[in-house]
């Protein structure tokens, strides 16, 4: 049986700004209360206490870029890579999670993609997806993506749209500033961000057509999230004057120059880089890629070898960056919890411990490794390990 009432007792909390010392009421799914003393409570049959003493206390963690049902392909149909299980995101901290197609989208489809999310929804996680894939025109479920962001609840934005990669279409401006404008409209009628999350690969265009878009279109430029913009060094420096004329940016975690490239920028070294160049972390965010492929090519653009991205890697990386001090925890954890509920139109009730808000909380130690998850109220991980699973996990 699920107690209704969890109240969670002497936490240090990061909300996530630093409230201190704190107890945590949490009513069903949602945080009914937060204040430095709530004490014992009386009245209210079954309630759990859990003991926080000695633990930080944060929201749940949103990685606004997961391949949910699957990625890859590009080395034939066997490197199709599997459908993520709810433990693997729990157990990485992850409490939310949006989810998109990448190259294939011919063998993958959106009506798959929304499927996936409903189950993950079902399995105690939330979930939302982009509609779309790397092409343009882009996959969709109704037609257009206009209306896949007016009837379809889960579509947030139109994604991964793939710019300045040899997989992509090769879109022109007009190409994108017609994606782009759909989702506007599309996000205006339906309540949604309808933005465009864009895939920025490592050709030689860089993020020239965003700059064209910002400067010779009506389309804000906070419209279309460049994602990937630390894959190499000169897409980043590109990255700081994109940011200054308005744009939010998504840094990828896992990015390694010992096993992606070697002009490859980690999360770590890319923040030092943006905020030494004025970058205000407020326009930053960082997702995993994670369960998509990772291809290697040659120079000639044949595949060399290709891997399965980990969503663990979110949280290792901003981890990395507390304890070496390249930002405070809750500067770190903004990036991952209240920077991408704000873009995705998810905040007051996503990336936040307040009351209203989801359940969705962490437990970190002393070292900052995840202890125990709550997704909507659930306990989803103890002690680091999954205590729910999903329906065909082990």
């Amino acid at each position: 049986m699920i107690n209704l009432f969890k109240l969670i007792l002497n936490g240090e909390l990061y909300a996530p700004e630093y409230l201190g010392k704190s107890d945590i009421l949490m009513a069903g799914e949602k945080i009914a209360l937060v204040n430095n003393d709530i004490g014992k409570i009386t009245g209210i049959p079954e309630i759990e206490e859990v003991d926080a003493t000695d633990y930080f206390v944060v929201p749940g963690f949103i990685d606004q870029h997961v391949h949910i049902a699957g990625g890859g392909g590009e080395g034939g149909p066997v490197t199709r890579t599997p459908e993520i299980t709810v433990s693997r995101l729990t157990t990485a901290g992850i409490t939310t999670v949006v989810g998109l197609l990448g190259a294939d989208g011919i063998t993958r489809s959106v009506a798959e993609l929304l499927a996936k999310a409903r189950a993950l929804e079902q399995e105690g996680l939330s979930a939302y997806i982009f509609t779309g894939a790397y092409e343009i025109p882009t996959r969709t479920l109704t037609g257009s993506v206009r209306s896949d962001l007016v009837l379809i609840d889960k579509v947030l934005g139109v994604g991964e749209i793939a710019i300045s990669d040899h997989r992509s279409s090769q879109p022109t401006l007009e190409m994108l500033v017609k994606v782009a404008a759909e989702a506007r409209i599309g996000g205006l009628l339906g309540k949604k961000p309808g933005i465009v999350h864009a895939h920025i690969g490592e050709g030689k265009r860089g993020l020239a057509l965003l700059f064209d878009l910002a400067l010779k279109t009506d389309i804000p430029v906070q419209q279309i999230i460049p994602t990937h913009v630390n894959r190499i060094k000169r897409l980043l420096s590109d990255t700081v004057e994109l940011v200054k004329l308005g744009a939010f940016a998504d840094l990828t975690a896992g990015i390694y120059p010992e096993n992606t490239s070697p002009d490859a920028v980690e999360v770590c070294d890319a923040l030092a880089f943006l905020m030494k160049k004025g970058v205000d972390i407020a326009s930053l965010t960082i997702s995993s890629d994670g369960n998509g492929s990772l291809p290697a090519f040659d120079d000639r653009g044949n595949l060399t070898s290709i891997r399965v991205g980990s969503v663990k890697v979110l949280w290792e990386d901003v981890r990395k960056t507390v304890l070496n001090e390249t930002l405070p925890l809750e500067k770190a954890l903004s990036l991952i919890t209240r920077n991408p509920a704000l873009i995705l139109g998810l905040l007051p009730v996503k990336g936040t411990i307040a009351p209203g808000s989801d359940a969705d909380i962490v437990m970190l130690d002393r070292d900052l490794n995840i202890q125990k998850v709550f997704a909507r109220g659930r306990l989803m991980v103890d002690r680091g390990f999954p205590v729910v699973r999903g329906y065909f996990e082990n």
